[in-house]
């Protein structure tokens, strides 16, 4: 896949996976990665600039495997861009595939 178009939909993607429950960083590769391949190296900053920016919140929890892992909490503030990415997304999406649509039948 596109690398450029792989990173512009992974922030949609973090904040899809963490709206119904917290995640911490490793968790949110694994389950990208079953349907696109990503490294670690590509989620880390993004979760540090959304932190950041204020659409997670952060918390340290105890783990039988190792030391203590962070999660991130999607704030409100980092919900309502979700919906309104999601809400762009399903546009745009639409558009491409009227677009592949008429492109097969003319074709």
């Amino acid at each position: 896949m596109n690398i450029q178009f792989k990173k512009g939909v992974l922030e949609l993607c973090v904040l899809a996976l963490t709206v119904k429950k917290d995640r911490y960083g490793y968790e949110l590769v694994e389950e990208i990665s079953k349907r696109f391949e990503i490294s670690e190296g590509t989620i880390y900053p993004l979760l540090r600039r959304l932190t950041k920016e204020g659409l997670f919140s952060t918390y340290l929890m105890e783990s039988t495997e190792g030391p203590p892992r962070k999660y991130y909490k999607l704030t409100d503030k980092g919900e309502e861009l979700k919906n309104s990415l999601v809400s762009e997304w399903k546009q745009f999406t639409k558009g491409v595939n009227e677009m592949i649509k008429e492109g097969e039948i003319g074709g």
